[in-house]
């Protein structure tokens, strides 16, 4: 990645928070990073993810540099506090999805849903589909709420690339300090992804199979 070096003009913060009961200063301090259009490396209930604040595109526009996509390429997904807050970016949620949701959530699943209006007026996109997470750890749960609203949420490898080093947050700062603005130690993450289904009128069809197990919810 030394292409993009350039990135950061000084290294990341690397701020350790437990994920049992996470120090509110330093939420607090990460929502600020976030909020002047910084991008952040956190823990979550599976893989170490790469997120901005939702409401910035230049932010969002850096992620997909580090990513190496093309904004219009990039498969979004939110990380959502809860299902009402995930209602304000999609077509609908009906009562069959509404009731998976509640029995997959939070934990290991990402949703594909049909965008709202608000989606494509807010990041200028015609896509037609938004992914959404509430993942089941304290950490980024309480930056979203502090936040309040979502952040943009993506792997910090291609997809289906998970190496080993995705799991320690010390490689992990090594590997990403000049290209974000903090890496948050969370200890040792998974090297298992979530589980993605889509869910396209009546029926929820599995895309990728991951730590989640499908069959518990649907």
């Amino acid at each position: 990645m030394a292409f993009l070096n350039s990135f950061a003009a000084m290294p990341a913060e690397f701020i350790k928070l437990y994920e049992e009961n996470p120090q509110k200063i330093k939420i607090e301090h990460i929502v600020q990073l976030l909020s002047r259009g910084g991008v952040i490396i956190y823990p979550t209930d599976t893989i170490y993810g790469l997120g901005c604040d939702l409401f910035n595109k230049k932010a969002i526009d850096k992620v997909c540099r580090i990513k190496g996509i093309k904004p219009k390429n990039f498969n979004l997904s939110f990380l959502c506090e809860d299902i009402s807050q995930i209602a304000e970016y999609v077509r609908r949620i009906d009562n069959a999805t509404f009731r998976v949701m509640k029995k997959a959530f939070p934990g290991p699943f990402t949703f594909i849903l049909e965008s709202s209006s608000k989606v494509s007026k807010l990041l200028d996109t015609n896509k037609k589909t938004v992914g959404v997470r509430i993942p089941d750890n304290n950490i980024p749960k309480m930056i979203v709420e502090v936040l309040g609203h979502p952040i943009v949420t993506t792997s910090i490898k291609a997809e289906d690339e998970i190496l080993e080093y995705t799991t320690d947050p010390e490689v992990i700062y090594d590997e990403y300090k000049n290209l974000v603005d903090a890496v948050i130690d969370g200890g040792y993450g998974g090297n298992i992804p979530s589980t993605v289904v889509e869910y396209t009128d009546t029926e929820f069809n599995l895309i990728r199979e991951g730590l989640g197990n499908i069959h518990e919810v649907i």
